[in-house]
């Protein structure tokens, strides 16, 4: 267990000495607040659902918590490329320990993001609907960051280098985003859009804190956590599996 506690220790003051990475991991969410929770509010409220800047913040910190815990998932390519990660895996340590503290630490980090977000949310004009629901929300910020720092090192375990980077960003991570109805209603969706959005975690994760935060929820929220929960199993063991093949 000190193995897992060391490198989720290690990720958190990582996080903390970048200042940049804490302003810049603003700026994103912040642009889309604006320009699109206020520039599409009126149409959003001439449809009849309501101010469209309480629906979209609950998709804007779920992409936050995505974009963070994913990208400090794939930031095992710079340990690898700096020689920090052959330190580590020499180490007579099992590699589902390092595995796990690393999501653990990824995790982390994205939830202190996403709840960075929040803050920010609060000040342009978000409120939730029920002050006592948000360590529910909370929860969903963890499952999603548990989610996708599991998917980020698997990735990380079997991309070589950074070349491959721009592809998982370009034919992954912004498709999971933009097809997890963080920008739209889930309601009355074309059959195959509804399909491939039923298929995307990040779906019920953005459910559950839509449903949380502003009392709308698609799915309900046992089903949300539920299928969050088996895929972040599902992960973590995939994970591991590919960490496990790494070859020094």
């Amino acid at each position: 267990m000190s193995a897992i506690y060391i490198l989720w220790l290690r990720e958190l003051k990582r996080y903390v000495r970048s200042r940049s990475q804490i302003v810049a991991s603003l700026g994103q969410p912040l642009l889309y607040l604006l320009a699109l929770g206020f520039g599409l509010g009126p149409v959003f409220r001439k449809a009849g659902n309501g101010s469209y800047l309480q629906f979209i913040a609950p998709g804007v910190i779920g992409m936050t918590v995505l974009f963070s815990s994913v990208f400090s998932g794939i930031g095992l390519l710079w340990d690898r490329q700096f020689g920090f990660l052959k330190e580590t895996l020499v180490a007579p340590v099992p590699r589902i320990r390092i595995m796990i503290g690393k999501a653990l630490g990824g995790a982390t980090v994205a939830v202190v993001q996403g709840l960075l977000v929040v803050v920010v949310c609060l000040a342009i004009g978000f409120r939730p609907s029920n002050v006592a629901a948000i360590p529910l929300a909370l929860l969903f910020m963890a499952l999603i960051a548990t989610v996708f720092a599991s998917l980020g090192i698997a990735i990380g375990s079997k991309l070589e280098n950074m070349q491959g980077f721009q592809l998982i960003m370009n034919f992954l991570v912004l498709p999971i985003f933009f097809l997890s109805g963080a920008l739209f209603p889930l309601t009355n969706l074309p059959k195959a859009l509804a399909v491939v959005t039923s298929v995307d975690p990040l779906t019920y994760g953005i459910d559950g804190m839509r449903g949380a935060l502003s009392g709308i929820s698609h799915f309900g929220m046992l089903t949300d956590i539920g299928v969050l929960c088996c895929v972040a199993l599902a992960l973590i063991a995939l994970g591991s599996y590919f960490f496990s093949k790494i070859q020094l």
